[in-house]
């Protein structure tokens, strides 16, 4: 898989299965093939996560200097939020948070929905539902619960499918999506990946042509999709060490 190409200057990747396992934090050989990739060009990672889980994943398995780390751009939640490392620490440069108010409604249309539909679960791990500034997720289990849960709870989607549904409908003015396995996001309407990749290019001041973006999920339901519908060359990943193979080829 060596796509090199040198006019590529900024390549971005999605987090949970492309650069890590989901929640789990980047493995030795992928933080060194980070390292290596930030000498050479600017370095994305944009996930739908909050910044603490950059930190937990990422930034903490990261042996970097301050001259590498600043090519690095982290996008949580999915570009509504941008930092970068500057002066010796990480620096949020913007952040575009939903109304007080409307994230009232919004937690209230969750827990509502998540009762009448029988899906408000007394066992959990962890918050159900999360304020992320510029996103609410409800987390049927709670944020900490164990994969093999997650799994369990909803094999085929339907449970998920039938809230996004309930609170899409009670909820017209902002986008109501499927997250993760057992999640659903709300936020503002058209913040995807694609919106963080847009963010992305104005404030590098770079077109389309010089971004690669790395994800495992750019099927027309995933998540990552948005990205390649725009335009932007992607990568196919199943895996990290698929991330990892495609790294050293183009390194």
């Amino acid at each position: 898989m060596t796509h090199h190409d040198p006019d590529a200057r900024v390549i971005a990747f999605d987090l949970d299965g492309t650069l890590a396992e989901s929640k789990s934090a980047i493995t030795p050989r992928m933080a060194g093939l980070l390292v290596r990739l930030l000498d050479e060009v600017q370095v994305c990672v944009i996930s739908g996560g909050a910044f603490p889980q950059f930190q937990k994943q990422v930034l903490e398995h990261l042996s970097a200097t301050p001259d590498q780390l600043a090519r690095l751009n982290l996008m949580p939640t999915n570009g509504t939020r941008y930092y970068l490392f500057r002066d010796g620490e990480w620096k949020e440069i913007y952040a575009e948070d939903l109304p007080e108010e409307t994230k009232k409604q919004v937690i209230d249309v969750l827990t509502q929905g998540a009762k009448e539909l029988g899906l408000w679960e007394e066992h959990t791990w962890g918050d159900i539902i999360e304020d992320r500034g510029s996103q609410i997720t409800f987390s049927a289990l709670g944020q900490a619960a164990p994969v093999a849960e997650k799994s369990a709870w909803d094999p085929d989607g339907s449970k998920k499918e039938r809230l996004r549904a309930w609170a899409a409908e009670r909820l017209p003015d902002l986008e109501v999506r499927s997250g993760g396995s057992t999640s659903v996001d709300v936020t503002a309407r058209g913040i995807d990946k694609a919106y963080g990749m847009r963010k992305l290019m104005a404030e590098l001041g770079v077109t389309m042509d010089a971004v690669l973006f790395v994800g495992d999920r750019l099927d027309p339901q995933g998540n990552d999709h948005p990205v390649q519908a725009m335009g932007i060359r992607s990568v196919p990943v199943k895996s990290w060490e698929d991330t990892a193979d495609f790294v050293e080829g183009w390194l």
